[in-house]
């Protein structure tokens, strides 16, 4: 039995190859979003737009009503965020109600609620207190319960999944102090026992969400050269909860250091098989993070109505602050951009639902989107709100004025461009996705490693593929629809055609002009990444607004419009900056900023350099 093990050194081609190992390299269903990087509006995968079952709606209102009447009479979010934790009587009730097991199967004891269900109730508990939405949502989404019903044996979800539908909470511990979005630099370890009837667990875990209040784990750990997931309980004997961290915002989020010390894990408690643990953990995240998109569409819906409220009744200059133009831009711009946040969140969840659709690429860009656009909305509304925005909920309370917590929001918010893979890390999955037909058909014969015979394969694939592909991105071979039956917003749908086959051939372009080395140009493929998350949201909030249109209510139409308006805008521009011609001075500029060429800037500070 070894103790920890030192950091491992590795190269930037053990992380790739390590992310690669772990890809789910087969597309078996259709995704929109891969057809509109390929050049091809595949509308008939999203429109109409989905409809949720009116049976589980009805099945849910019970649960949302008492959730929210919970929620309105039992927490207290500004003394959460005082005392910096969850009172013990908030997390017994939310376990009565049963919010732990939403979307875990009836038979197990849960709810049985559907993904949509479930992220509209993580919605409106985001609405209340983000802490509690990053206690249910550790559990829920990433936690113990679904690496088990999506590949626990059936002893498994027997053994676990009724404790977890009971409150038993759960938590998902894989980052570490050398390694966050790069796997290859895991060092918690587990030895096979010699008579196979048990593993030696030792490692430290960082940033675990629930970790410090878990009764149950998903340990991620490497077993000789792969990584392997493993059901731990915190009970037993080795398991230590080192501190538990604070953070900027999600004041009473439970996240601490996680220490393991020759924790022997019973050999039943692999998930799905040795080795497979990292490509557990990303196919868990399609669904899981589906979680967050609703919250933060939530959490600007919040924001819009207190923008909404204090735009009509502070007066300044004779009247309304939303009727001077500077707010009122704001406030028209926040309402397009939650209404398409909203149908952006419901789209993914919904077609998870639906269960024909391959989502990663979807889930991945509802994260993305939401966070960004999310986090803007909040800033706008605490901009508007001015210093009542900045002021404390419970200073406002003391000087009798409504006690919006514009504050709290900022610094919950935040974290969410960060949460379940940083935006950055985001981009750089959706664009190696977004090229994966490329690097199939030419991958070799970019390759400068490639041997003579596979580039020369490579050379005639491409000959037989781009021949037919790549015309049709610019002449549009058989998409000739004019859209009629969206009306005002048919423009808009011929605008994200026309603009996925210009982004096809950019990334083509792309592709050629920089062969291997497009991997490094990141500021390339974001903006690029960027033009697809944008035809998305237009995308759904276009058939998300004609389907509402169809019960005579015009409003979504409208809102629709104007933030189709507005994306047009920044498709355009991002294209027209795609390949920047300063990003390169400014790459080496920033090389030079660390080698502290530059470090005179930073002159008069205190204390100096620390």
């Amino acid at each position: 039995m070894k103790g920890e093990m030192e950091h491992p050194s590795h190269s930037a081609d053990d992380a790739r190859a390590v992310a690669e190992a772990a890809r789910e390299t087969e597309w078996t269903s259709r995704s929109f979003v891969r057809e509109l990087f390929e050049g091809r509006l595949r509308l008939g995968l999203i429109h109409p737009f989905p409809a949720a079952d009116p049976a589980d709606v009805a099945k849910a209102k019970p649960f949302f009503d008492a959730l929210e009447r919970f929620l309105i009479e039992r927490v207290d979010s500004d003394r959460i965020d005082r005392e910096g934790q969850v009172p013990a009587d908030v997390i017994d009730g939310l376990r009565a109600l049963g919010a732990f097991g939403i979307k875990i199967p009836e038979v197990y004891g849960g709810l049985g609620l559907s993904q949509l269900m479930y992220t509209h109730a993580i919605g409106l508990v985001t609405s209340w207190d983000g802490s509690l939405t990053a206690l249910l949502s550790a559990s829920q989404s990433i936690g113990v319960a679904v690496p088990l019903q999506l590949f626990g044996t059936d002893e498994q979800k027997r053994r676990y999944l009724p404790r977890i539908a009971k409150g038993a909470i759960s938590a998902f511990a894989l980052t570490e102090q050398a390694a966050g979005s790069d796997p290859a630099g895991l060092t918690t370890h587990a030895e096979l026992a010699a008579d196979g009837t048990h593993w030696i667990l030792n490692g430290e875990k960082l940033w675990c969400t629930n970790g410090p209040i878990a009764e149950l784990l998903v340990v991620m750990a490497r077993t000789d050269t792969k990584i392997t997931a493993f059901i731990v309980e915190a009970s037993w004997p080795g398991v230590e909860v080192v501190h538990r961290l604070q953070f900027m915002g999600l004041r009473g989020m439970e996240n601490g250091v996680l220490r393991f010390h020759n924790v022997r894990v019973p050999a039943a408690n692999v998930i799905w098989g040795a080795g497979k643990g990292l490509k557990l953990a990303l196919t868990t995240l399609n669904t899981g993070r589906l979680t967050l998109p609703a919250s933060c569409a939530a959490g600007a819906r919040r924001a819009l109505q207190i923008s909404r409220q204090w735009a009509r009744e502070r007066v300044q200059w004779g009247k309304p602050i939303g009727q001077h133009d500077a707010i009122a831009q704001k406030l028209g711009r926040m309402a397009a951009d939650v209404f398409a946040m909203d149908a952006v969140s419901d789209l993914a969840s919904l077609l998870a639902d639906r269960g024909t659709t391959d989502i990663r690429l979807e889930a991945a860009i509802a994260k993305l989107w939401n966070s960004e656009v999310g986090f803007r909305v909040v800033d706008d509304c605490l901009q508007i709100r001015g210093g009542r925005g900045y002021e404390t909920a419970d200073s406002l309370r003391l000087r009798g004025e409504r006690p919006d917590p514009v504050e709290r929001m900022a610094r919950d918010f935040r974290i969410n461009r960060i949460f379940e893979g940083s935006s950055e890390i985001m981009r750089l999955f959706i664009a190696r996705e977004a090229l994966d037909t490329h690097l199939v058909i030419a991958g070799d014969l970019i390759n400068p490693k490639a041997a003579t015979g596979k580039r020369l394969q490579a050379l005639l694939r491409c000959a037989l593929f781009y021949a037919v592909w790549y015309p049709r991105q610019w002449l549009g071979w058989g998409h000739w629809p004019r859209y009629a039956e969206f009306g005002q917003l048919a423009r808009h749908v011929r605008f994200v055609e026309r603009r996925s086959r210009k982004l096809a051939r950019t990334l083509f372009h792309a592709m050629v002009r920089f062969g291997p080395k497009l991997e490094l140009r990141q500021a390339v493929l974001f903006r690029l990444v960027d033009v697809g998350a944008e035809l998305l949201a237009m995308s759904a909030a276009v058939t998300r607004a004609h389907a509402l249109a169809s019960d005579n209510d015009r409003t979504a139409v409208e809102v629709a419009d104007l933030f189709c308006q507005h994306a047009r805008r920044r498709v355009d521009g991002l294209f027209r900056d795609t390949f920047g011609p300063e990003d390169v001075t400014t790459y080496r500029l920033a090389q030079r900023v660390m080698a502290d060429e530059f470090a005179w800037i930073e002159a008069g500070l205190a204390g100096g350099e620390r």
